[in-house]
């Protein structure tokens, strides 16, 4: 079903289970199409107000599954409600009608296509573990390929493939930061045309950094890579000074064996995130190939410079861009 809101933007609600595009994705499981969440802020703090807005979904006829109130990560010193829905009454109405009323509203399911937020990235369901090719093109996009299955009760410290636990404990919350965003994202354009043997370089450079690698933080060794986050006895592992601890050069790092079925006998610290994602950028100059290419976040998609035309409108950008940095410089 669709609905528009008061500004004309379609408000779409899923009903029913879809098969996603693409060779490897899933058909959608029953039980987590059945449900939309709506995240929203609402304008007052008075007596009442969980009890109004309540009161618009009652209107509308959706029966809510799931409330619950945290603090605003947008507004500071502010308080959101999720709600959780269940396939009843007027969705897209009474999200029509709440977000006339609150601060923000935000639509959060599979097949509402404006669930953006933060950096960009979204997470895409796929059947099992795809190939390097494949994988690293997904992150120049901002897409993460994440699997569906959960590691077994008996072993729920560590897991040799990559399970769910894995993917939102490990990788989604650091997605959210833009500088680790920006640093996956360049290995998935580096990768965007490399010969096969790159590729493999490449994942070997992604495997050491985001699933597996270290930085420094105040003076400390701390761990970043999902594959550590996710994994309580690797991380105690890599921490407590069992393995060999290396400087992230991405044209060593890229040489280096690994197991994937097992602890790791050497760890890449980076010294933060940018060094990190400039060392990428220096590394990816050095692949042989006869273009460049740029992510255009306003259309999300991937832009071949390869003529004078293109490069020029790049040139008038970072014109524009710089001509803001250096306006908000000199009102500092």
């Amino acid at each position: 079903m669709k609905t528009k809101d008061f500004t004309g933007i379609p408000i779409e609600v899923i009903r029913d289970p879809k098969l996603m595009p693409g060779g490897n994705y899933i058909k959608t499981g029953k039980d987590s199409t059945q449900s939309t969440c709506l995240l929203f802020a609402p304008q007052g703090e008075e007596v009442g107000t969980l009890a109004k807005y309540l009161a618009i979904f009652q209107k509308h006829g959706v029966n809510l599954s799931h409330i619950e109130s945290r603090p605003s990560t947008k507004v500071p010193n502010k308080y959101e409600f999720m709600v959780e829905c269940v396939p009843s009454g007027d969705l897209g109405e009474a999200a029509c009608e709440l977000k006339k009323s609150c601060e923000y509203l935000k639509i959060i399911s599979r097949d509402y296509k404006d669930n953006i937020d933060c950096t960009g990235f979204t997470l895409r369901p796929v059947a099992g573990l795809l190939s390097s090719r494949d994988f690293l093109a997904g992150l120049a996009f901002r897409v993460f390929h994440s699997t569906q299955y959960i590691r077994h009760p008996s072993k729920p410290f560590y897991t040799p493939e990559p399970d769910v636990c894995h993917e939102l404990l490990g990788h989604a919350p650091l997605f959210a930061d833009p500088e680790f965003a920006n640093f996956s994202q360049q290995i998935g354009l580096a990768s965007l045309g490399a010969p096969d043997d790159y590729i493999e370089k490449l994942a070997t450079c992604f495997w050491f950094t985001v699933e597996f690698g270290l930085c420094r933080e105040n003076n400390e060794v701390k761990a970043y890579g999902a594959g550590l986050l996710s994994s309580y006895g690797e991380l105690q592992y890599a921490l407590e000074d069992k393995a060999e601890i290396r400087p992230f050069e991405p044209a060593r790092t890229a040489l280096q064996k690994y197991p994937i079925t097992e602890y790791q006998p050497v760890y890449y610290v980076a010294e933060d995130f940018e060094d990190a994602k400039e060392k990428m950028i220096k590394y990816a100059a050095t692949i042989p190939k006869g273009f460049s290419v740029r992510y255009d976040p306003y259309t999300q998609s991937i832009e071949v410079l390869d003529s004078k035309p293109q490069i020029q409108r790049l040139v008038n950008n970072i014109h524009m861009e710089v001509a803001v940095l250096t306006d908000a410089l000199r009102k500092l």
